[in-house]
């Protein structure tokens, strides 16, 4: 098998199918580890663990700590953090080696229906593989608007490359990446201005955890703007000029551009060999084979559930089936989520208005706990905490667990086993409470 993409599910797939005995081969034009491990998942909640102690600094003397002046350096933090990218990357590259798969450096294209080439760095003659099966897995990257200009903002790929900040940044988004860029920056010193489109953040998320985040956020000092379109970047990196739709100008240091992802097909060279796309994703069937059955593709290229587990999953299941002739399928149904915003939301099956939208107000039963967490009774925030249980009326089903505040992913996550495995209210309501939590408010409702 030739493996187009490094990332997580091209890993997990290659890795796999080797262990079957199958010879792999996996083409990666970029460092090894995708998305997740290079410009994604982990050096952004690195910088989120490091904007967080400076709030933790800043709280101290209410615990009765002593500290001088708190000086923040953005630069050390962003250089540990590609610091760790790196040791990670080279990580990678030893699991590959110790899997028995082959490794090829360069950038992977099909020049015939069976065959892939791929253009090295050294800029030397394309090399030619052929293999019985092909996975394309090359996953996503950022989209950058088309308007005057859009080429002096960064896009989430390019803050981690910073060595420093500058002392005022624009954020363009209303997703999970603006939110927590937004969080990251305004905690590290950084004075942050969001431009949202819409009227609100975090569509697809529950809306009232959406609405308590954005409190949460302007009481940090962060300048919320909703019904904002940037029309033009003018300017120079450093002194830049923001022009929206109402013609209203902003100055500012740095533009971060989050207004979504998109796969990465670029260069593949698909249309040649005729392979289905919709809308620039990659179709694919419950198998993940194409429309050339003989050429598959899992992970954010064919754009279902863009997340680092379930490209995985998708890679491992693929492999099971194709090279040790199991019969599996990828389980999408309650896959937990998270944002890493300050604080955190977390959430696992139906929002509270999917499930009005599927079973109707007369079948469902909302349990909420709203409070101050402990964390902040002895510092001056009112910040508070939002828990919710969305429950089928009649059978007492979970349908849904919603929270905001300290730690709610790795909460979450427990709960989805709950939730997966089918537990009812009452189950919920028979579990003994771990106090004093913010957890325990679950089974307390």
């Amino acid at each position: 098998m030739i493996v187009l993409g490094a990332g997580s599910g091209g890993l997990a797939a290659a890795k796999r199918a080797a262990s079957y005995g199958a010879r792999v081969a996996i083409i990666e034009g970029d460092r090894v580890g995708g998305t997740c491990v290079i410009r994604g998942c982990v050096p952004k909640k690195l910088l989120v663990y490091g904007s967080k102690h400076v709030e933790n600094v800043r709280n101290a003397s209410r615990f009765g700590i002593d500290l001088n002046a708190i000086r923040i350096n953005p630069g050390t933090l962003l250089e540990n953090v590609r610091k760790e990218v790196d040791r990670l990357n080279k990580l990678h590259m030893d699991l590959l080696e110790k899997a028995n798969v082959e490794l090829i450096r360069g950038w992977g294209y099909f020049s015939d229906l069976n065959s892939v080439g791929v253009k090295t760095s050294d800029l030397s003659s394309p090399i030619k593989l052929e293999a019985k099966n092909i996975l394309i897995a090359v996953g996503g990257r950022p989209r950058r608007p088309t308007i005057p200009g859009a080429s002096l903002g960064w896009v989430s790929d390019d803050v981690f490359l910073q060595k420093s900040f500058p002392e005022k940044v624009v954020v363009i988004g209303a997703g999970f990446i603006a939110c927590e860029f937004s969080c990251i920056l305004n905690g590290l010193g950084i004075a942050v201005t969001q431009l949202v489109r819409g009227s609100s953040l975090l569509k697809g998320f529950d809306k009232e955890l959406s609405s308590e985040l954005q409190e949460s956020m302007i009481s940090r000092g962060i300048d919320l703007q909703f019904s904002k379109q940037i029309v033009s970047v003018e300017g120079q990196i450093g002194d830049l000029i923001l022009t929206d739709n109402l013609r209203c100008h902003y100055n500012c240091g740095a533009v971060v551009f989050a207004t979504g992802r998109e796969p990465f097909l670029q260069g593949l060279n698909l249309e040649s060999i005729g392979l289905k796309t919709i809308q620039n994703r990659i179709v694919v069937d419950t198998r993940n084979q194409t429309n050339i059955p003989h050429i598959f593709a899992v992970g954010d290229v064919t754009d279902r559930v863009n997340l680092t587990p379930v490209a995985i999953e998708e890679g491992r299941v693929f492999s099971d089936n194709l090279f040790n002739q199991k019969n599996r399928s990828v389980d999408y149904e309650f896959i937990p989520k998270a944002v890493f915003s300050q604080p955190e939301i977390a959430c696992v099956g139906l929002s509270e208005e999917e499930a009005l939208d599927k079973y109707g107000e007369d079948n469902i039963s909302i349990y909420k706990a709203r409070f101050r967490p402990m964390s902040k009774m002895l510092t001056s925030s009112e910040e508070k905490c939002l828990l919710k249980l969305v429950v089928q009326s009649k059978s007492g089903l979970v349908l849904g667990c919603h929270m905001l505040g300290d730690d709610s992913a790795e909460i979450i996550q427990m709960a989805s086993i709950a939730i997966k495995m089918g537990a009812k209210k009452s189950d919920f309501d028979k579990t003994m409470a771990l106090h004093p939590t913010i957890a325990e408010e679950f089974v307390t409702m």
